[in-house]
């Protein structure tokens, strides 16, 4: 059976979530899958890293906090996370990046899959900046090294826009996307629908885990408008760089502009879309719409997410779920594995069938 060796860089909640799929299920999903997984480097940046050409026993590692113990009481263990080291020099095959977003440059992130993709080896990542800043180059680096770049997670977390747009939705011609792409946000105007005023509604979403301490990404559009690029760059075939992407966040939004958009039977949506124009140009924007409530996008609520792709033949698609979660995100890591494990059979069954007609 085909074994892939994984680097995991990054080891907080995606990575040691993708390790217990791995620890819980790694059996069932061979047996499935057609192929096993196994843990031989990791790279942290509080705990170091971690690096057995045999395999690493994850399990100890899931029993102890993020980040404690550090790895450097274990065999093969450093307090040094070296992770060009471990990306570039460790033997793998596929490195699985979940290190935090940075929208200004995407580094390191943007590196640790540069160093990935000139070794010659598969990447999967969740990380946003890196997609949306420089998607095409990387995706061309991959291409000359033979090997794949996926990044299922960067958009939707586990929930497969990007993957049914290019497969599930072949053959139709996509105008344009839209979609709530934020959860944090999305649940924060349904509290204004309930009359909660914003301060406070940010303060329930923040204690829920949906925001962060600093909620400004979210309230104020830009997580979307990372997503939008990413979206337009993947499924329309666009060139967008971040500023091309206008935004306005829902922050001066209030409960009395739900009950007016209510009592005209709209409600009140943080949208990021991207359409193209007829002169093949892409108009793409973030900014709260007050939307009919027969849309399809209407009706997503709370931290739920919300993609719809307008195509020629069937009208707008829909695809919902969950657009965050630490074990959700990880399935998307899983999902990229599969696409990758997918596309190194394709050569294999094209000599086999070439072998039995030839």
């Amino acid at each position: 059976m085909t074994r892939y060796d994984l680097a995991l860089i990054g080891f907080g909640g995606v990575n040691r979530a993708l390790a217990q799929l791995i620890v819980e299920r790694g059996d069932e999903l061979a047996t499935e899958l057609g192929f096993a997984l196994r843990v031989v480097a990791i790279s942290d940046l509080r705990a170091g890293s971690l690096v057995r050409g045999d395999g690493i026993d994850l399990a100890p590692l899931l029993a102890a906090k993020p980040g404690e113990p550090g790895f450097a009481g274990l065999p093969g263990g450093s307090a040094d996370p070296r992770t060009e080291q471990v990306i570039s020099g460790v033997p793998c095959d596929i490195v699985a990046e979940a290190t935090f977003t940075n929208p200004a440059d995407g580094e390191p992130a943007l590196s640790h899959v540069r160093w990935a993709l000139e070794a010659g080896k598969h990447v999967c990542t969740t990380n946003k900046g890196p997609v949306a800043l420089h998607g095409r180059a990387l995706r061309r680096l991959a291409a000359e090294h033979g090997v794949g770049f996926e990044c299922e997670g960067s958009v939707l977390s586990g929930t497969p826009v990007l993957r049914t747009a290019r497969r599930l939705l072949a053959g139709l011609r996509i105008s344009g996307v839209e979609g709530i792409m934020n959860g944090t946000s999305n649940y924060i105007l349904g509290r204004l629908e309930d009359g909660v005023d914003f301060p406070e509604a940010v303060k329930e979403a923040q204690a829920l885990g949906y925001a962060e301490a600093d909620p400004t990404a979210d309230v104020e559009g830009f997580d979307v408008q990372l997503k939008v690029v990413i979206l337009a760059n993947e499924v329309l075939g666009a060139g967008l760089r971040r500023d091309d992407v206008s935004v306005r966040g829902i922050a001066r939004l209030t409960p009395a502009d739900m009950r007016d958009a209510a009592a005209r039977g709209l409600r009140w949506k943080l949208v990021g879309s991207a359409a193209l124009r007829e002169d093949g140009t892409v108009d793409a924007r973030v900014a709260p719409v007050a939307l009919p409530v027969e849309h399809p996008l209407a009706c997503v609520s709370g931290p739920a997410n919300a993609v719809s792709f307008h195509t020629d033949l069937l009208g707008a698609v829909t695809v919902s779920g969950p657009g965050a979660g630490r074990v959700e995100t990880a399935y998307a890591l899983l999902s990229d594995i599969i696409a990758i494990h997918q596309r190194q059979a394709v050569p294999a069954r094209a000599v086999l069938e070439e072998s039995l007609h030839g």
